[in-house]
C-alpha cells in the first residue's frame, strides 16, 4: 500500500520488523502478542495471491493475511479484551466495501537508477518503492499521482534529493471530497519556483478536469514533516468542500479531516446517538478540530461549545459553523481542560462532553477537569483502545460508569480500530475523588 503519512515521513533508520506506514496506524511499543501476530487464532489464511503485492515492504496493512470478516472478528476480540471489563461491547460496524476508502493520498517522489519514481517509503527508511496501485486509497487519486510523475520530464521538473537538497518536487498530496467529487492537488516542493508551472497545470487539468484546485506547498526544511508552512494557490480556490452528516466542510491541504468519510458518518452518528441528546443540553466538543462532530451534534443539542488547541483549526470550525448556518455552536482556541476548570469554577454547567483525543489518549489533567465539571454524560471516541482503556480506568474510579462500547472499523486491512464508549455520572458520592 502506498505510503500515506498524515503530515510526516519516516525517520532514517533500519527497517523494523513490525513498523507501519501511516502515523494514524503507527504501532505502539509493548504490543500484545495478538497485535503483533494478528493471524493468531484463525486457521484459514488469505491466499498470498490475493494479498497486496506491496504489503511486506509497505507495512501499512497488517491484516492482509486475513479475510475481511476475520479482520472484524479479530478487532471485536481486541475491543472486548481491552474494554469489555468496563462495559458491554456491541458488534463492530464494518464496511460493505473495504477497498479504496482513503480520500487522502500521498506519495514521495525521487530518482531511482536515473528514473523518476513515486510511491512509498520502504518501512522505516527513505528508500522509495514505486507503487502503481493501492487497494485502500482512492483509485483516481492514484491515477493523478501517476500522471504527475509522467509529466515531470516534459516540463523539466526534477524530484527533490534530500541528501544534496537539490531538485524541486518532494511529495504530492491529493484530497478528494467524497460527496462532492472535487479534487485538491498539493505539490510539495523544496523551492518556491516550479518550472513552467502554468503549462504544467494546464497539461494536468487536461488529463484530469475533475481537479478543482492546485496548491504549491513549500517545505525548505530537512524535517520529517511533509507539508511546509508556506503555500501558494496556483489554480482554483485553494480548498475543496465535502459533505458529512448533512453539513458542508471546507478542506485545505493541511486540514485535519477523517480519511474514511463513509465510516466517519457511521462513527459520528453512533457517538451522537450514545450522547442521548434531547435538544436542551450544553455540549462540550473537546479536541474539536474543524468542528465536524460538534456541528453534527448541534441539531440535537441546545448549545455546542468547541475547544481546540490549534488556533487555525478553531477558526476553521467557526467558519464551518457560519457556512452551514449553525447558530448554536461557538468555537474557541485554547486548552479544553482549562476551559472545563474555568467553567466549573464559574458555576456554569456542561451537560455532555464529546471527546476525541489523539492516539496518546487524554492527559490526567484533562480527565481530572472532566470529573471536576461533572457532566452527566461523557462520550469518548478513541483511535487507540489501549489508551482509551487507561483513561476509562481513571474515569470509572472518579465517579463515572461506562455503559456500552461501539467499535467502528475505520481502517480495514490494518490492525487499528476506532471505539466509542458512553459513560454516565453516578448519582452516589462513592468514588468521586478528582
Amino acid at each position: 500500500m502506498r505510503k500515506q503519512a498524515e503530515g510526516k515521513k519516516p525517520a532514517r533508520r533500519k527497517p523494523a520488523a513490525h513498523s507501519t506506514r501511516r502515523p494514524e496506524h503507527a504501532a505502539r511499543s509493548g504490543q500484545k502478542p495478538e497485535q503483533r501476530q494478528p493471524a493468531a487464532g484463525f486457521a484459514v489464511q488469505r491466499p498470498r495471491s490475493e494479498r497486496c503485492p506491496y504489503s511486506r515492504k509497505c507495512g501499512g496493512c497488517q491484516l492482509q493475511n486475513l479475510e475481511y470478516p476475520d479482520q472484524l472478528r479479530w478487532k471485536q476480540r481486541l475491543i472486548e479484551r481491552l474494554i469489555g471489563r468496563f462495559c458491554s461491547v456491541a458488534p463492530i460496524l464494518g464496511m460493505d466495501e473495504p477497498y479504496h476508502y482513503r480520500c487522502k493520498v500521498q506519495a514521495a517522489f525521487g530518482v531511482v537508477r536515473g528514473k523518476f519514481v513515486c510511491g512509498i517509503y520502504q518501512s522505516s527508511t527513505h528508500h522509495i518503492i514505486p507503487v502503481d496501485h493501492c487497494r485502500i486509497e482512492d483509485e483516481n487519486a492514484g491515477r493523478i499521482i501517476a500522471d504527475i510523475r509522467a509529466l515531470l520530464p516534459k516540463f523539466h521538473i526534477v524530484p527533490y534529493n534530500e541528501d544534496t537538497q537539490r531538485g524541486v518536487l518532494r511529495h504530492v498530496l491529493v484530497r478528494r471530497g467524497y460527496a462532492t467529487g472535487r479534487y485538491l492537488v498539493a505539490l510539495v516542493t523544496g523551492t518556491p519556483v516550479l518550472p513552467a508551472k502554468n503549462n504544467f497545470i494546464r497539461a494536468l487539468l487536461k488529463l484530469h478536469p475533475e481537479i478543482t484546485t492546485v496548491v504549491l506547498n513549500i517545505n525548505r526544511k530537512r524535517t520529517s514533516m511533509v507539508l511546509g508552512d508556506e503555500e501558494q494557490t496556483l489554480y482554483g480556490p485553494g480548498t475543496i468542500e465535502d459533505e458529512l452528516c448533512g453539513l458542508r466542510f471546507r478542506i485545505s491541504a493541511s486540514s485535519f479531516y477523517q480519511v474514511n468519510p463513509v465510516q466517519t458518518e457511521r462513527l459520528y452518528r453512533a457517538a451522537i446517538e450514545m450522547a442521548q441528546l434531547t435538544g436542551t443540553e450544553t455540549v462540550l466538543d473537546a479536541y474539536c478540530g474543524v468542528g465536524t462532530i460538534g456541528l453534527a451534534a448541534s441539531a440535537k443539542a441546545g448549545k455546542v461549545i468547541g475547544v481546540e488547541l490549534n488556533p487555525a483549526a478553531a477558526r476553521d470550525a467557526a467558519e464551518n459553523a457560519r457556512r452551514n448556518g449553525v447558530k448554536n455552536a461557538r468555537f474557541y482556541a485554547g486548552d479544553a481542560g482549562e476551559f472545563l476548570r474555568e467553567t466549573a469554577g464559574a458555576g456554569e454547567k456542561i451537560d455532555v462532553v464529546l471527546m476525541d483525543p489523539p492516539r496518546a489518549g487524554s492527559s490526567r489533567e484533562f480527565l481530572a477537569a472532566v470529573c471536576q465539571a461533572a457532566p452527566s454524560r461523557v462520550v469518548y471516541i478513541s483511535c487507540n483502545p489501549e489508551t482509551q482503556a487507561r483513561d476509562l480506568a481513571y474515569l470509572t474510579s472518579h465517579g463515572y460508569r461506562a455503559e456500552r462500547a461501539q467499535p467502528v472499523d475505520m481502517f480495514p486491512w490494518t490492525h487499528h480500530c476506532e471505539n466509542i464508549v458512553s459513560l454516565t455520572r453516578r448519582e452516589t458520592g462513592a468514588g468521586q475523588r478528582a
